[in-house]
């Protein structure tokens, strides 16, 4: 008995005719075209920088390629045409003059700018005049200028104001980083930043949030950072003191150091002699920070009472004065010259007067009548002043040495003419 036919021969199919057919449908399947796509290089484009629109997978042998600005296709838009066989080149209304286009249907935008921003269209035309296009992006981002920190308020007082800083310029797609002194922000109830972070607000300041302050932004394509940025916070200062090693010198000698004390921070310094601003002489030298002021050699005219002044940009406070006495050895060995001369000048004149009253006592001393007139003469009789030639009454001693008498003179008696 034979087995059915029909049936039969539908349910056992040979091996040689099923792979016969499968070998068929695969060579009458079309195949998969990938379709075009559009790169951007580089990825991330700097302003400034040069960009590539690189088309893959685009149709071998085309008739030509159309770049277009924007998602359509729409000649106002154009950019450039070329026609691949000739290498042709046409340039379209959206033409910008920094396009360049490439027979494998590449487009070069040399010195990108935030306006080169947006959406381009490739229309690639076939051999079969049928055409395929792609749509590519480019976004191009700013580089980030230095950034510039800046305050609501240049003299916030201690314990009393807040303080707004502002990092800018503002720009979009930009990330912003604030730090204090060298570090991060620390966690505070009185600082407190915005939303995007741009703004940083210290509530009731103090010196300890003087910074410095650095603002960093950041895009995809670049940092900057913004300069140090100190709050110049005001706050009562502290009296100095004023001390000095010596306070009494010898005119030229020295040195004598007089120095400022005081526990202020980031204040400036002045002097001052005898309630006025002193004038630095070349004997006189200041610190670099004007704590410490030096004289040497000391003048005289360095004697006074000195100041010195400490101040911020919100007051000022002076130390108590200091008086610097100087002394000159000259003046002393002159004043003991000056009295050694008195008394020499002082006895020159008594000896003087003695000397005059001498001579005069001489001159006038055999004029003189004798203390008593009881007194004999050379026979034993007695002799009265009356009977005496030339008797006058004595003048005083005085009047003599005003009128003298020129006409005194000495008798000389010897004793060879006395007689027996």
């Amino acid at each position: 008995m034979e087995p059915p036919s029909g049936p039969a021969s539908r349910r056992h199919v040979p091996w040689n005719r099923l792979l016969l057919a499968v070998s068929l449908l695969t060579f009458w399947t079309p195949p998969t075209t990938a379709q075009p796509t559009i790169e951007t290089v580089p990825l991330l484009a700097a302003e400034g920088s040069d960009v590539l629109l690189l088309a893959h997978n685009v149709t071998k042998n085309p008739l030509g390629y159309a770049w277009y600005r924007g998602e359509r296709v729409d000649n106002t838009q154009l950019i450039g045409s070329c026609r691949v066989a000739t290498n042709l080149t046409t340039k379209g209304p959206a033409h910008s003059g920094s396009e360049t286009l490439y027979p494998n249907g590449t487009l070069l935008i040399q010195s990108v700018t935030q306006e080169d921003t947006g959406s381009y269209t490739l229309l690639v035309t076939k051999d079969d005049l049928q055409t395929e296009r792609q749509t590519g992006h480019l976004h191009v981002h700013p580089v980030l200028p230095t950034p510039v920190i800046t305050s609501n308020n240049s003299n916030p007082w201690e314990h009393k104001d807040t303080v707004v800083l502002t990092c800018g310029p503002e720009t979009q797609n930009t990330s912003y980083t604030w730090w204090i002194s060298n570090q991060s922000l620390p966690k505070s109830t009185r600082l407190e930043l915005s939303e995007d972070k741009r703004t940083l607000k210290v509530v009731t300041v103090t010196r300890k949030e003087k910074g410095p302050y650095v603002c960093e932004t950041r895009n995809p394509v670049s940092i900057s950072h913004s300069d140090p940025f100190t709050l110049d916070v005001l706050y009562p200062v502290v009296r100095p003191s004023l001390q000095a090693g010596n306070t009494t010198v010898p005119e030229h000698e020295g040195p004598v150091v007089l120095t400022c004390l005081t526990d202020e921070t980031g204040v400036s310094i002045r002097w001052l002699f005898k309630g006025q601003s002193l004038l630095l002489a070349e004997r006189m030298t200041l610190s670099s920070d004007s704590s410490t002021l030096t004289i040497d050699p000391v003048s005289r005219e360095d004697a006074g009472g000195y100041q010195c002044e400490v101040s911020n940009r919100g007051n000022s406070s002076r130390s108590g004065p200091l008086r610097l006495r100087v002394t000159w050895r000259e003046n002393a060995r002159a004043l003991r010259v000056g009295a050694i001369t008195g008394i020499v000048i002082g006895v020159l004149l008594v000896l003087t007067l003695l000397a005059v009253l001498g001579c005069f006592i001489f001159l006038h001393r055999g004029n003189w009548p004798p203390a008593s007139t009881s007194g004999r003469g050379p026979s034993g009789s007695s002799v009265s002043q009356a009977s005496l030639p030339d008797a006058r009454p004595p003048a005083p001693i005085y009047q003599e040495l005003l009128h003298p008498d020129t006409d005194v003179y000495c008798n000389i008696s010897h004793k060879a003419d006395v007689g027996p």
